[in-house]
């Protein structure tokens, strides 16, 4: 069972960030570069922390196109956090964006914690 969900909430064909993908990929992932596209950029990004942590981490998809979760309206309504949104174990995160090495801190503290 995973200590640590990672939740990425956002919009099917948003981008994976406010910063066009380049090849410097500040982001740290590799395989969805040049896409700039949020799936692809999840995908990748599972890759990572399944390969770093194994089954502690679990990162779920949760597209609000169609259908918005109460608990996602109630963070956007009292928060207005950008797309797409980065939850750690439910907790919002100020990291706005896919990046590997900030996630990473998050669950690194989130694992620390439990």
């Amino acid at each position: 069972m995973a200590e640590v969900t990672v939740e990425i909430v956002g919009l099917e064909e948003s981008e994976c960030g406010p910063f066009p993908c380049d090849e410097t990929r500040s982001c740290g992932l590799e395989t969805c570069y040049p896409s700039n596209n949020l799936i692809n950029a999840i995908s990748a990004l599972r890759d990572e922390l399944i390969a770093a942590y194994g089954d502690a981490v679990e990162v779920k998809t949760t597209l609000i196109d169609e259908e918005m979760p109460d608990y996602v309206r109630e963070i956007i309504e009292e928060r207005h956090p950008p797309i797409p949104i980065i939850l750690i174990n439910g907790r919002l995160t100020s990291i706005g964006r896919i990046s590997l090495d900030l996630i990473k801190e998050e669950i690194d503290y989130a694992l620390e914690d439990s």
